[in-house]
């Protein structure tokens, strides 16, 4: 899968690069905010929160709100909204979807990670 040429940019030059989505991460994540049904704007939110086995675990929700130091990013229509704290640590990653025989998910790849535990979600 490849990365997708980003349409709309907010962001500073300490967090260049947060985070990119793959085309099968976008259409999943479109697809997901369509099924909410709702008629305000959503987006995804990225984040990065401490815990897990190495450290650092990756959070995903749909959100409406936010903040005036976010790093919004929009691909192909699909909203990402990162925190300013969780760029820095996201700086460079891919988010990617995954549906076949080993199971389906989404999976993020990040080049900082010096870490990541057996289950793939916690990260150091």
């Amino acid at each position: 899968m490849s990365n997708v040429t980003i349409s709309s940019v907010n962001l500073t030059k300490k967090d260049p690069n947060p985070l990119n989505l793959t085309e099968g991460a976008i259409e999943k994540v479109g697809a997901l905010i369509s099924a909410e049904g709702v008629d305000e704007v959503l987006a995804l939110r990225v984040s990065v929160k401490p815990g897990g086995c190495s450290g650092f675990n990756y959070d995903m929700f749909f959100d409406s709100e936010f903040a005036d130091d976010d790093v919004v990013r929009e691909f192909s229509g699909v909203k990402v909204v990162v925190d300013a704290s969780s760029a820095e640590l996201l700086n460079g990653s891919t988010l990617d979807f995954a549906d076949g025989l080993q199971g389906a998910g989404f999976h993020i790849t990040n080049p900082n990670a010096t870490r990541t535990c057996g289950c793939g979600n916690s990260f150091s």
